[in-house]
């Protein structure tokens, strides 16, 4: 009995620091254009939101002064997401390779394992993680694959140490 508290505390922290990485305390999107300055999240009344392209597989990823041009992929997980761009997030650190945000909801996903992460990888962990990776290594665990950078040369100087905001929108 007590050879299992040894073994299910490292995993109930493990799972405790995931669930905390927003450490700013914020769970949603920054609000962008297309929301109501006076009510954050609501959309403007005047903005129609089903005029916004979803079948762009372009991405603009903007990481300070630095633009990123992304091609995503085709499944259910970037449908969902590309309904919630635009958007601005405060990206944290993991592991000194990759920079991942907690959505305050869910995306479907179909997790697999990669093998391999390549630099510039933009993947879904679980159903509600996002990650962009910015060093290339072999893994273990499963992600849906939402994207990829076209070209990640100086990703990592843009995302830099820490926390970094990093603006997501369809070209």
């Amino acid at each position: 009995m007590k050879q299992s508290r040894v073994l299910l505390y490292p995993l109930l922290i493990f799972i405790l620091a995931i669930m905390a990485c927003n450490s700013d305390g914020s769970m949603d999107p920054i609000p962008n254009s297309d929301t109501d300055p006076v009510n954050p999240g609501q959309e403007n009344p005047g903005t129609d939101s089903s005029n916004v392209d979803t079948s762009s597989n372009g991405l603009k990823i903007i990481i300070g002064t630095r633009t990123f041009n992304a091609t995503l992929v085709s499944n259910p997980t970037v449908t969902a997401f590309k309904a919630r761009l635009p958007m601005t997030v405060n990206m944290t650190e993991l592991n000194g390779n990759e920079k991942l945000y907690n959505f305050s909801s869910a995306l479907p996903a179909n997790a697999s394992n990669p093998r391999n992460i390549a630099t510039g990888d933009l993947m879904l962990y679980g159903s509600a993680t996002m990650v962009l990776f910015y060093e290339s290594f072999p893994t273990s665990y499963s992600y849906t694959r939402l994207g990829k950078i076209d070209n990640p040369s100086g990703l990592a100087a843009a995302v830099g140490n820490g926390s970094v905001s990093v603006r997501f929108e369809l070209e």
